[in-house]
């Protein structure tokens, strides 16, 4: 199974390192749905399945996690979060963080941990610190 790496600015490494921050946040586009949602049996397009996530009440959801239910999506499993400071060399293991994956969400994000407020996120869940 993949690991999910992603890259965070200090604050935000040093807040999960610390185990204040628990989850962190990308933005429903493109590129992320590419990276976090299998989508490959739906019979939506990539750029409808953004559409929905973020418009899900104009296409007549109740609530986002029916998109995903209704339309055959589901978020990709990972082995682990790794974190990184930056894109640090895989020898400067101070700047890596390996933690539990923990799944994937569609919501709002906290805005103390660098959300906006009303704004849909793929809400990415951390566990335990592995290494």
């Amino acid at each position: 199974m993949a690991q999910l790496r992603l890259s965070l600015k200090r604050q935000w490494f040093e807040m999960t390192k610390a185990g204040i921050k628990t989850e962190d946040y990308r933005e429903i586009n493109e590129y992320w749905a590419k990276r976090l949602i299998n989508h490959k049996e739906s019979p939506l397009y990539l750029q409808e399945v953004i559409r929905h996530l973020i418009n899900y009440k104009y296409y007549g959801y109740t609530e986002i996690s029916e998109v995903l239910f209704y339309n055959d999506l589901f978020t990709k499993e990972f082995e682990s979060n790794v974190m990184t400071l930056g894109y640090p060399s895989s020898s400067d293991t101070d700047r890596i963080l390996t933690l539990e994956h923990k799944g994937i969400e569609i919501g709002y994000g906290k805005p103390e941990w660098g959300a906006e407020p009303n704004k849909f996120y793929f809400i990415i869940k951390h566990g335990q610190i592995i290494k």
